[in-house]
């Protein structure tokens, strides 16, 4: 698998086996239903473009829930959490790490 397959895998499945998911203080904070909506977002979400997606890794998007802009961003990460990833081809050495921001907090 290349980086695009493997951050869709883990962005699709949020599966704890591929990767971390985290947000920030901001989304946090919201009603229960909205991050429900968010990480549904998140999970579905398919308007990757050179805007967003320049390097064609499918590692971040912006979306709208109710009038609230978001992202979401992958990062690459060593299996102990402390450097980048020295190949985020090979998911030996590799964690990803998904955080969900408010734009604002960008």
């Amino acid at each position: 698998m290349n980086i695009q397959q493997l951050n869709d895998a883990f962005r699709t499945s949020l599966s704890a086996d591929l990767g971390r998911v985290v947000m920030t203080s901001g989304v946090a904070r919201l009603e229960a239903e909205t991050i429900a909506l968010i990480l549904d977002a998140v999970r579905t979400y398919d308007r990757f473009g050179e805007d967003i997606d320049p390097y064609g890794e499918h590692d971040m998007g912006r979306f709208t829930i109710d009038g609230e802009g978001y992202y979401w961003k992958i990062d690459y990460y060593d299996r102990n959490l402390e450097f980048h990833s020295p190949d985020p081809d090979d998911p030996s050495v590799t964690i990803r790490v998904l955080t969900i921001m408010r734009v604002e907090e960008y």
